[in-house]
């Protein structure tokens, strides 16, 4: 380990560790391994004793149906949560990566025995279905029924479907397998230390313009120099989606997104043109103050991120960090603050950054059986809290929506980003409340419409080269020069006139994991920021009994859609003119900054 990250690290306390042994002791445990005996031989039971006869069965025996396919998916999701974190954990160990294939193939063979069970629910006359739906044991799992009967129309042939589903191990799964361990593997060099992804990334946001140009310059000329594998695995992809929504009937390739996020097409079209349209007041007029406070006629692009010299750009301690994100939370809700602090006081978050883990950071949801866990790469910046914020944010999400089941727990990833976000502004609210400096304040409200920025515009930004690319892959396969080419222009685009680029920038595409993992995810941040600041408003000008109509909105889980679930707040996300509220707040922010100029 280099000097400097010794230093930093010295500086941050102990950093807390995850144990996973409330999913399982170890790879080779006993456990694990009768619990994929049992839940296999189960499986086999229940596809001999209901396959082929859902159709016959009374509206209680299709509730006692629905209830035992609901435990075994919570018991073959403890199985893929613990493979999926332990590989997470260390993604360059060989044996990590061979458990984790192993669990994917063995939950993907055994599940295929099961998925006849939605096949021929789907099968099922409507109307007959509605009758049974009167029996309580079945209407328990009406939100579940509603979200699969939605999948009707694109629902292909029970040999097709099962095909797809055994081949996804070797198929989609493979190539974001390879994807993950070929990021996580690249080591790049600054100033004669190898840094990590996570690492290079860290230093493209220090005080010193020179370590963020020289960061920013070394890992693009990593990325560009493993292009042709990033190329190969994005065509294979995106070709591999397109044959799949061609054979479904799926008219755009964000169709099966939003259908798997249950909104319409035509509320992401209102979201994606009232960002577009107002890049010109918020990116491009934040970007031009800012060159302006840097002295500079124009950003490099390695400075969209660099603090202002007003910032605190101190190492903050873990301990600082807890204090900071659990405070702000309990100033809004006591039983927020409660839940979230589990996560701290028991080993539910893996907070260290080292070679072969996971980059960037995420909240896994596992089962509601267990509890979530949180990864996270910190090093001690503003920025790190506000990542903690965020994910600490979707773990409590995660545990209050846990009452709902294993089938109707989880959100759809345009509402699952609600309390994340929500999280990450209580807490700036609580820093800025606490700040009277007006030079700090002014740097805090400027990192804040950053952040705001990344979330919205170039998320956006980004959703609209995941456009582009499927739309030009489907004409043929696309070179390398031909992504970098539709990155710049989504990116200038964005960003606007106070950038420059230089040409390694072509191949940053490359290392964002979402284009590979969930296409078209990325609209549902902006989907979320955009909800949270109207959100926010509503708090702001509530009386009593907010927290606890949030809390209950959390507590839904997917049992809810987004009409129903923001109607008690007096929102509606269908409504053209609800984008530009919560894009008002970031303007109204910028507005500050230029008053304080």
């Amino acid at each position: 380990m280099s000097e400097t990250m010794t230093a930093v690290l010295s500086e941050l306390g102990d950093l807390p560790n995850w144990d996973l042994g409330d999913l399982y002791p170890a790879p080779e445990s006993p456990q694990l391994a009768s619990d994929i005996e049992q839940v296999r031989a189960d499986a086999e039971t229940f596809a001999k004793t209901y396959a082929g006869c859902l159709a016959s069965l009374s509206g209680s025996e299709l509730g006692a149906a629905v209830a035992g396919y609901e435990d075994l998916q919570e018991r073959m999701g403890r199985i893929s949560s613990y493979a999926q974190l332990v590989y997470a954990g260390d993604m360059s160990d060989p044996a990590t990566g061979q458990f984790y294939q192993s669990m994917q193939e063995t939950v993907t063979a055994i599940s295929s025995q099961l998925l006849f069970f939605t096949l021929e629910l789907n099968r099922i006359d409507e109307e007959e279905l509605e009758r049974r739906l009167e029996v309580p044991a079945l209407a328990r799992y009406r939100p579940w029924l509603r979200d699969l009967c939605a999948y009707r129309p694109y629902q292909l042939g029970d040999d097709l479907e099962r095909l797809l589903h055994e081949k996804y191990v070797s198929g989609r799964a493979a190539w974001n397998r390879l994807f993950d361990e070929s990021l996580a593997a690249l080591r790049f060099d600054l100033d004669g230390e190898a840094l990590t992804n996570a690492e290079i990334l860290n230093r493209m946001t220090d005080p010193d313009a020179g370590v963020r140009k020289r960061a920013a310059k070394s890992f693009g000329k990593v990325l560009g120099e493993n292009l042709r594998i990033f190329t190969t695995i994005t065509n294979t992809l995106a070709k591999d989606k397109e044959i799949e929504d061609s054979w479904r009937g799926f008219a755009r390739p964000v169709s099966s997104r939003n259908l798997a996020n249950f909104v319409e097409d035509e509320v992401v079209d209102a979201l994606v043109a009232a960002v577009t349209e107002s890049y010109p007041r918020l990116s491009h007029r934040y970007y031009r103050l800012k060159a302006k406070w840097m002295g500079l006629e124009k950003l490099p692009y390695w400075d969209r991120n660099a603090p202002l010299p007003e910032a605190d750009d101190r190492v903050i301690p873990w301990a600082e960090a807890r204090s900071t994100v659990l405070s702000a939370y309990a100033d809004f809700s006591p039983k927020l603050a409660e839940v979230g602090r589990n996560f701290f006081d028991r080993p539910w978050i893996d907070a260290p950054t080292r070679p072969g883990k996971s980059p960037g950071a995420f909240a896994h949801p596992t089962v509601p059986s267990a509890h979530p866990y949180l990864l996270l790469n910190y090093l001690g910046r503003t920025r790190d809290v506000m990542t903690l914020a965020h994910e600490l944010g979707h773990g409590v999400h995660q545990i209050l929506a846990g009452g709902q089941g294993a089938l109707m727990a989880d959100t759809p990833l345009t509402l699952a980003e609600t309390a994340s976000v929500f999280g990450e502004m209580l807490t700036f609210q609580a820093l800025l409340k606490a700040t009277e400096d007006p030079a700090k304040r002014k740097a805090m409200l400027a990192s804040k419409v950053e952040d705001m920025l990344n979330t919205v515009v170039r998320q956006i930004a980004f959703h609209r080269f995941e456009t582009r690319v499927h739309d030009a892959r489907r004409k043929g396969e696309l070179l390398a020069e031909d992504l970098g080419g539709i990155w710049m222009d989504t990116q200038t685009e964005a960003l606007g006139p106070a950038f420059e680029f230089d040409e390694e920038y072509r191949a940053y595409w490359a290392y964002i994991p979402h284009f590979i993992h969930v296409p078209f995810y990325v609209y549902a941040y902006a989907f979320g920021d955009c909800l949270v600041n109207s959100l926010y408003g509503v708090y702001q000008g509530a009386s009593e009994g907010f927290a606890e109509k949030y809390l209950e909105m959390l507590s839904a889980g997917g049992s809810k859609r987004h009409k129903e679930l923001l109607a008690p707040f007096g929102l509606d996300a269908s409504d053209p003119a609800f984008w530009h509220k919560g894009l008002d707040v970031v303007s109204g922010l910028i507005d500050e900054l230029e008053e304080l100029d």
